[in-house]
Protein backbone atom coordinates (compact mmCIF):
# COMPACT_ATOMS: atom_id res chain seq x y z
CA UNK A 1 0.00 0.00 0.00
CA UNK A 2 3.19 2.47 0.83
CA UNK A 3 4.35 1.61 -2.70
CA UNK A 4 1.14 1.95 -4.52
CA UNK A 5 0.84 5.36 -2.56
CA UNK A 6 4.09 6.66 -3.59
CA UNK A 7 3.96 6.00 -7.06
CA UNK A 8 0.17 7.75 -6.93
CA UNK A 9 2.49 10.66 -5.04
CA UNK A 10 4.94 10.67 -7.99
CA UNK A 11 2.22 10.96 -10.48
CA UNK A 12 0.27 13.80 -8.86
CA UNK A 13 3.65 15.72 -8.78
CA UNK A 14 4.60 15.27 -12.23
CA UNK A 15 1.20 16.26 -13.49
CA UNK A 16 1.52 18.90 -11.61
CA UNK A 17 4.83 19.91 -12.70
CA UNK A 18 3.42 19.65 -16.50
CA UNK A 19 0.29 22.00 -15.85
CA UNK A 20 2.31 24.43 -14.00
CA UNK A 21 5.76 24.92 -15.66
CA UNK A 22 5.06 22.91 -19.37
CA UNK A 23 6.79 20.10 -21.38
CA UNK A 24 9.94 21.88 -21.10
CA UNK A 25 10.66 21.66 -17.72
CA UNK A 26 9.92 17.63 -18.35
CA UNK A 27 12.75 14.95 -19.33
CA UNK A 28 11.37 12.84 -22.64
CA UNK A 29 11.04 9.93 -20.29
CA UNK A 30 9.28 12.35 -17.61
CA UNK A 31 6.88 13.09 -20.55
CA UNK A 32 6.46 9.25 -21.64
CA UNK A 33 5.53 8.65 -18.30
CA UNK A 34 2.87 10.84 -18.58
CA UNK A 35 0.98 8.89 -21.31
CA UNK A 36 1.76 5.40 -19.81
CA UNK A 37 0.31 6.18 -16.85
CA UNK A 38 -3.11 5.75 -18.05
CA UNK A 39 -2.13 2.10 -19.49
CA UNK A 40 -0.04 1.19 -16.64
CA UNK A 41 -1.92 1.92 -12.98
CA UNK A 42 -0.37 1.44 -9.91
CA UNK A 43 3.01 0.56 -11.25
CA UNK A 44 6.02 2.62 -11.39
CA UNK A 45 6.26 3.52 -15.18
CA UNK A 46 9.48 5.21 -14.87
CA UNK A 47 11.38 2.36 -15.25
CA UNK A 48 9.19 1.30 -18.47
CA UNK A 49 9.66 4.54 -19.82
CA UNK A 50 13.46 4.95 -19.64
CA UNK A 51 13.61 1.14 -20.86
CA UNK A 52 11.83 2.71 -23.96
CA UNK A 53 13.83 5.60 -24.78
CA UNK A 54 16.99 2.99 -24.35
CA UNK A 55 15.57 0.91 -26.67
CA UNK A 56 14.49 2.40 -29.35
CA UNK A 57 16.73 6.10 -29.04
CA UNK A 58 14.12 9.12 -28.72
CA UNK A 59 10.30 9.64 -28.50
CA UNK A 60 9.95 9.83 -31.69
CA UNK A 61 11.65 6.46 -31.82
CA UNK A 62 9.57 5.15 -29.75
CA UNK A 63 6.40 6.47 -31.06
CA UNK A 64 7.09 5.06 -34.52
CA UNK A 65 8.18 1.90 -33.00
CA UNK A 66 6.12 -1.79 -34.18
CA UNK A 67 3.50 -2.61 -32.18
CA UNK A 68 4.96 -5.89 -31.17
CA UNK A 69 8.05 -4.38 -30.58
CA UNK A 70 7.26 -2.10 -27.81
CA UNK A 71 5.54 -4.80 -26.17
CA UNK A 72 9.24 -6.43 -25.84
CA UNK A 73 9.47 -3.88 -22.95
CA UNK A 74 7.87 -5.48 -19.41
CA UNK A 75 4.74 -3.82 -18.56
CA UNK A 76 3.45 -2.61 -21.84
CA UNK A 77 0.73 -4.16 -23.10
CA UNK A 78 -1.92 -3.26 -25.56
CA UNK A 79 -3.35 -0.63 -23.40
CA UNK A 80 -0.16 1.05 -24.07
CA UNK A 81 0.42 0.31 -27.41
CA UNK A 82 -2.67 1.89 -28.16
CA UNK A 83 -2.11 5.00 -26.70
CA UNK A 84 1.73 5.75 -27.52
CA UNK A 85 0.52 4.50 -31.49
CA UNK A 86 -2.65 7.09 -31.07
CA UNK A 87 -0.31 9.96 -30.38
CA UNK A 88 1.99 8.93 -33.06
CA UNK A 89 -1.57 9.11 -35.48
CA UNK A 90 -2.23 12.49 -34.41
CA UNK A 91 1.15 14.24 -34.50
CA UNK A 92 1.13 13.11 -38.38
CA UNK A 93 -2.56 14.27 -38.76
CA UNK A 94 -2.04 17.56 -37.42
CA UNK A 95 1.62 18.11 -39.27
CA UNK A 96 -0.83 16.91 -42.40
CA UNK A 97 -3.66 19.39 -41.88
CA UNK A 98 -0.78 22.26 -41.48
CA UNK A 99 1.03 21.40 -44.63
CA UNK A 100 -1.88 21.55 -46.68
CA UNK A 101 -2.84 25.39 -45.49
CA UNK A 102 0.73 26.58 -45.52
CA UNK A 103 3.90 26.43 -47.53
CA UNK A 104 5.93 23.34 -46.88
CA UNK A 105 9.15 24.40 -47.64
CA UNK A 106 8.87 27.26 -45.39
CA UNK A 107 8.55 25.16 -42.47
CA UNK A 108 11.60 22.11 -43.16
CA UNK A 109 12.44 21.54 -40.08
CA UNK A 110 9.05 20.37 -39.09
CA UNK A 111 9.09 18.25 -42.56
CA UNK A 112 12.07 16.40 -41.47
CA UNK A 113 10.52 15.60 -37.96
CA UNK A 114 7.88 14.28 -39.22
CA UNK A 115 9.15 12.08 -41.25
CA UNK A 116 12.31 11.25 -39.05
CA UNK A 117 9.18 10.17 -36.91
CA UNK A 118 7.30 8.15 -39.00
CA UNK A 119 10.01 6.72 -40.98
CA UNK A 120 13.38 6.47 -39.44
CA UNK A 121 12.84 3.27 -37.65
CA UNK A 122 10.81 1.03 -40.08
CA UNK A 123 12.41 -2.32 -40.44
CA UNK A 124 12.07 -2.62 -44.54
CA UNK A 125 12.50 0.53 -47.14
CA UNK A 126 9.38 2.56 -47.85
CA UNK A 127 9.58 4.82 -50.57
CA UNK A 128 7.30 7.98 -49.85
CA UNK A 129 5.99 10.96 -52.24
CA UNK A 130 5.09 14.32 -50.86
CA UNK A 131 2.81 15.94 -53.50
CA UNK A 132 2.93 19.73 -53.25
CA UNK A 133 0.51 22.32 -55.24
CA UNK A 134 1.76 25.54 -56.73
CA UNK A 135 2.11 27.23 -53.49
CA UNK A 136 4.05 24.42 -52.21
CA UNK A 137 0.94 23.63 -49.91
CA UNK A 138 0.98 19.62 -49.95
CA UNK A 139 -1.53 18.02 -51.84
CA UNK A 140 -0.97 14.37 -50.87
CA UNK A 141 1.58 12.03 -48.61
CA UNK A 142 1.52 8.96 -49.44
CA UNK A 143 3.68 5.63 -49.36
CA UNK A 144 4.01 4.10 -53.05
CA UNK A 145 6.07 0.95 -52.27
CA UNK A 146 7.02 -0.86 -49.38
CA UNK A 147 10.43 -3.26 -50.16
CA UNK A 148 12.53 -5.16 -48.17
CA UNK A 149 16.05 -4.17 -45.83
CA UNK A 150 18.07 -2.42 -48.66
CA UNK A 151 15.03 -2.10 -51.44
CA UNK A 152 12.04 -0.81 -52.69
CA UNK A 153 11.05 -0.31 -56.19
CA UNK A 154 10.22 2.90 -57.90
CA UNK A 155 8.89 3.04 -61.31
CA UNK A 156 9.79 6.79 -62.46
CA UNK A 157 6.24 6.91 -64.66
CA UNK A 158 3.72 5.64 -62.04
CA UNK A 159 5.11 9.11 -60.06
CA UNK A 160 4.68 11.40 -63.11
CA UNK A 161 1.11 9.63 -63.39
CA UNK A 162 -0.01 10.12 -59.77
CA UNK A 163 1.33 13.39 -60.31
CA UNK A 164 -1.07 14.69 -62.62
CA UNK A 165 -3.63 12.77 -60.95
CA UNK A 166 -3.18 14.54 -57.91
CA UNK A 167 -2.84 18.09 -59.82
CA UNK A 168 0.40 18.43 -58.50
CA UNK A 169 3.21 20.74 -59.99
CA UNK A 170 5.88 19.76 -57.55
CA UNK A 171 7.53 16.75 -55.61
CA UNK A 172 9.42 15.44 -52.62
CA UNK A 173 10.44 11.91 -53.10
CA UNK A 174 11.52 10.27 -49.51
CA UNK A 175 12.60 7.12 -48.99
CA UNK A 176 14.15 5.32 -45.75
CA UNK A 177 17.42 3.51 -45.01
CA UNK A 178 17.01 0.50 -42.22
CA UNK A 179 20.72 0.54 -41.82
CA UNK A 180 20.97 3.75 -39.79
CA UNK A 181 22.88 5.20 -42.97
CA UNK A 182 20.93 8.04 -44.73
CA UNK A 183 24.18 8.38 -47.56
CA UNK A 184 22.58 7.82 -50.63
CA UNK A 185 23.22 4.84 -52.80
CA UNK A 186 24.29 4.64 -56.56
CA UNK A 187 20.74 3.00 -57.00
CA UNK A 188 19.39 5.78 -55.33
CA UNK A 189 21.00 8.58 -57.11
CA UNK A 190 20.45 6.86 -60.87
CA UNK A 191 16.44 6.49 -59.49
CA UNK A 192 16.68 10.16 -58.53
CA UNK A 193 17.34 11.00 -62.00
CA UNK A 194 14.78 9.00 -63.44
CA UNK A 195 12.62 10.51 -61.45
CA UNK A 196 13.39 13.57 -62.33
CA UNK A 197 13.60 13.06 -65.88
CA UNK A 198 9.91 11.13 -66.20
CA UNK A 199 8.64 14.45 -64.02
CA UNK A 200 9.65 16.98 -65.75
CA UNK A 201 8.34 15.67 -68.70
CA UNK A 202 4.81 16.25 -67.51
CA UNK A 203 5.96 19.61 -66.02
CA UNK A 204 6.42 18.38 -62.30
CA UNK A 205 9.30 19.29 -60.63
CA UNK A 206 11.56 17.17 -58.24
CA UNK A 207 11.95 19.69 -55.37
CA UNK A 208 14.51 16.84 -53.10
CA UNK A 209 14.75 13.54 -52.60
CA UNK A 210 15.09 12.89 -48.46
CA UNK A 211 17.27 9.61 -47.40
CA UNK A 212 15.39 9.46 -43.82
CA UNK A 213 17.80 7.39 -41.11
CA UNK A 214 18.26 6.18 -37.53
CA UNK A 215 21.45 8.39 -37.51
CA UNK A 216 20.50 11.44 -39.74
CA UNK A 217 18.98 12.64 -43.24
CA UNK A 218 20.68 13.15 -46.22
CA UNK A 219 19.29 15.85 -48.79
CA UNK A 220 20.14 15.19 -52.63
CA UNK A 221 19.69 19.19 -52.79
CA UNK A 222 21.94 19.74 -50.27
CA UNK A 223 24.33 17.29 -51.70
CA UNK A 224 24.18 19.12 -55.32
CA UNK A 225 22.79 15.29 -57.04
CA UNK A 226 19.74 16.93 -57.78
Amino acid sequence: MAEAADHEGHRDRLRRRFLEQGADALADYELLELLLFAAIPRRDTKPVAKELLRRFGSLAGVMAAPPARLKEVALVKDSAVVILKANQAMAQRMFKREAEREPLLSSFDAVLDHLKASMAHEGAEMFRILFLDRKNRLVADEVKQRGTVDHAPVYPREVAKRALEVNATAVILVHNHPSGDPTPSRADIAMTKEVAVAASAVGVIVHDHIVIARDGHASFRALGLL
